[in-house]
C-alpha cells in the first residue's frame, strides 16, 4: 500500500504519520507538499493534524483551498481512501468531504490529554477490526467540537458513519467523558461511502511501544486488513 501524507505550512504531526506508516506499519510513505499537484499514484492519501495556515480565519479553511487539496477531492470522489488527523479532519469538513465542523471546545481552551474512544460502528475499513472497548487515545486541539444539524446526525447515526465516540475507560459514552463538548460524543465520522475518513484524536501517537500506549497500532492494522484495492 503506497501512502501519501500532505504537509501544509503549520503542519506538525506529518513526521509522526509518517514515522508510523513507514516504520511501524512497513507501509511505502511519499511526502504530498501543499503546493503539489501530483500525487504520485499513491493508494491512500493522509492528512496530518497541526495548525495548517497557522489556524488564522478558521482551523482548516485556509488549507482546503491549497493548490493539491483539487487533487485530493478529485481523488476522494473517483473512490480514492482519505483519512484526516486532528487538524485534517478539519480540512476534510472544510472541503466538503465530510459532513459537519469542528467548533471551538466549550472550555475555550486547548486541551492536550489522553481519552477514550470506542468504535461507532464497524462497517468501514477504519474500525471493522477493532473490538468493542475502550482504546486510550491522544487528543490535542482547541478546536474539536463536532457539530452538524438534527438532519446530519440522524443521517450519521442511521447510516452508521459515527466511526468513534468518547468514552470512559469502560466503554461507557457519557457526557464526563466528552472531552470538548462534541455532539453526541462524536470524536470521527466517515462518508457515505466509506472511503474518507475524519477523527479529532491521534493514533499515530499511540503506535509506538516507546510511548508506552500502542493502542492506536490497531486502528492502521485494521485499515490495512480491510481496505479494499482501487
Amino acid at each position: 500500500m503506497k501512502f501519501g501524507v500532505v504537509i501544509f505550512p503549520g503542519s506538525n504531526c506529518d513526521q509522526d504519520m509518517i514515522y508510523v506508516l513507514r516504520n511501524i506499519m512497513q507501509q511505502e510513505v511519499v511526502e504530498l507538499w501543499h503546493k503539489d499537484t501530483d500525487l504520485q499514484n499513491v493508494d491512500f492519501i493522509v492528512l496530518p493534524g497541526g495548525f495548517s495556515y497557522g489556524d488564522y480565519l478558521r482551523s482548516g479553511a485556509i488549507a482546503r483551498f491549497s493548490p493539491i487539496m483539487e487533487k485530493v477531492i478529485e481523488f476522494a470522489h473517483k473512490g480514492g481512501y482519505v483519512m484526516g488527523v486532528c487538524n485534517g479532519f478539519q480540512v476534510l469538513c472544510e472541503s466538503g468531504l465530510l459532513p459537519g465542523t469542528l467548533q471551538h471546545n466549550n472550555s475555550h481552551t486547548f486541551i492536550c490529554k489522553n481519552v477514550h474512544l470506542k468504535p461507532g460502528s464497524h462497517s468501514n475499513a477504519l474500525t471493522a477490526g477493532l473490538e468493542d472497548k475502550a482504546y486510550k487515545i491522544p487528543i490535542a486541539h482547541g478546536e474539536g467540537r463536532y457539530f452538524a444539524d438534527e438532519a446530519t446526525l440522524k443521517e450519521l447515526q442511521d447510516n452508521e458513519q459515527i466511526l468513534f465516540y468518547y468514552s470512559d475507560a469502560e466503554g461507557q459514552v457519557n457526557e464526563q467523558a466528552n472531552p470538548n463538548g462534541s455532539l453526541h460524543n462524536i470524536a470521527g465520522v466517515t462518508n457515505k461511502t466509506r472511503n474518507v475518513f475524519g477523527m479529532m484524536p491521534h493514533p499515530e501517537r499511540a503506535a509506538d511501544s516507546n510511548l508506552g500506549n500502542t493502542d492506536g497500532r490497531a486502528f492502521f492494522e485494521s485499515l490495512l486488513k480491510n481496505l479494499v484495492p482501487a
